[in-house]
């Protein structure tokens, strides 16, 4: 199967209590957590039941601090450059509607951009006169590289957004490559890190975005309802987020406020303390194993997944682009995704229905196919399960 990568699966799964119960292939949507994480979560909610939630993060006030340093560590940052979010979507959020857009401003995406992110630029568009361009795709099917430097060259960008990994159509963008460009015509970089961070071996340095967004729920195994947003430390200072409060920034009474210097500005004070050590707990786990070990193990499950698929009469993969990920997705002449999930959840195989044409800018997408994404934690069994429950 060409996976052997040094990751010891078998203890993998015995750390995960869902995989003695299902086929888990919807790591793209949620991953099914291992039991330090769980602990880590339980054991705070426990303490806060039994003491109190503000004493309970007072006694647990180093490990809600570790989750900064490992973090920053997970993805090559420093720890004041990383922000604490309730989920990905509102890091995103902070660090989009912070940025000072003005009229003419020109935002620069993708093909296969997330709706939401779609519609905060049409938002911003609507209310500052900013334009919103869509960067053609290559022969592949990714992003055309020479088509964004183009109209870099041509000026008045004032931001280049887009995701790592898009939710539907199996590839990887070249986030690299695009940093590159933005910095060699100094435009700020906003990556959507969601499927990629715990799936990927993600160096902000490397990349050179200026802004990251990241869930905890999918590939990073974390708890729901958690997220981090990263700011470069040498702009976070020219970004206002679009709400402040106690601790985004301090009170100069009775008229004046002074926003915090640091990544700590996206954040709000209330937040879900058993959850963010739960994510600083995911991300040693995942530093444990080993960021590339695990990028090498998911990619080549999803590439024997494909072939498994191509070889099957009436399957159709729907992935594209030169570099893939672990999302497969594909459809079964005949039969609708939608009762192809159910027939596998029948058979305790979790996949997912994406959508392409509710996201993106392609008005040719598919309106629907199966989407199964694989982790390190599966296993050769949880793919043969997947494919005797197709028709």
């Amino acid at each position: 199967m060409g996976t052997d990568t040094g990751i010891d699966v078998e203890k993998a799964r015995a750390d995960t209590p869902g995989c003695a119960r299902v086929a888990h292939l919807n790591n793209a949507g949620a991953a099914l957590p291992p039991a330090p994480v769980i602990e880590a979560v339980a054991e705070h909610f426990a303490l806060e039941t039994t003491i109190g939630g503000y004493e309970a993060a007072a006694r647990n006030a180093e490990a809600v601090e570790h989750f900064y340093g490992a973090v920053a560590g997970l993805i090559g940052a420093r720890p004041d450059e990383i922000a604490y979010v309730e989920n990905a979507t509102r890091a995103w959020d902070m660090a989009f509607y912070a940025i000072p857009f003005a009229e003419g401003d020109r935002i620069l995406t993708t093909t296969n951009e997330y709706s939401s992110n779609a519609i905060a630029y049409q938002q911003i568009a609507a209310a500052k006169g900013a334009r919103v361009e869509v960067i053609p795709d290559d022969a592949n099917g990714t992003l055309a590289l020479d088509a964004l430097e183009a109209e870099l060259a041509k000026g008045g960008v004032r931001l280049v957004s887009l995701n790592h990994i898009p939710t539907y159509n199996g590839l990887v963008n070249p986030a690299a490559e695009v940093g590159r460009l933005c910095r060699e015509h100094g435009v700020l970089y906003l990556l959507d890190a969601c499927q990629s961070v715990g799936h990927l071996a993600v160096d902000v340095a490397e990349i050179g975005c200026d802004m990251l967004s990241a869930t905890g729920r999918k590939y990073l195994r974390g708890p729901r309802g958690t997220g981090f947003l990263y700011v470069r430390r040498e702009i976070a200072r020219t970004l206002e987020p679009p709400f402040l409060d106690l601790t985004a920034a301090e009170w100069k009474a009775p008229d004046g406020y002074e926003i915090r210097g640091d990544a700590r500005r996206f954040e709000t004070w209330e937040r879900y303390v058993a959850g963010q050590i739960g994510l600083g707990a995911a991300a040693d786990y995942a530093s444990a194993l080993g960021i590339d070990a695990i990028e090498q193990r998911v990619t080549a499950l999803a590439a024997t997944l494909r072939r498994m698929l191509a070889e099957r009469p009436g399957v159709t993969v729907r992935d594209r682009g030169e570099r893939p990920s672990g999302i497969v997705t594909f459809t079964v002449d005949g039969h609708p995704p939608a009762a192809i999930q159910a027939a596998a959840q029948e058979r305790d195989v979790n996949v997912s229905v994406a959508v392409p044409r509710a996201h993106g800018y392609d008005p040719h997408g598919l309106d629907a196919a199966v989407r199964a994404s694989v982790h390190y934690y599966n296993n050769e069994d949880d793919l043969e399960r997947l494919l005797a429950a197709l028709p």
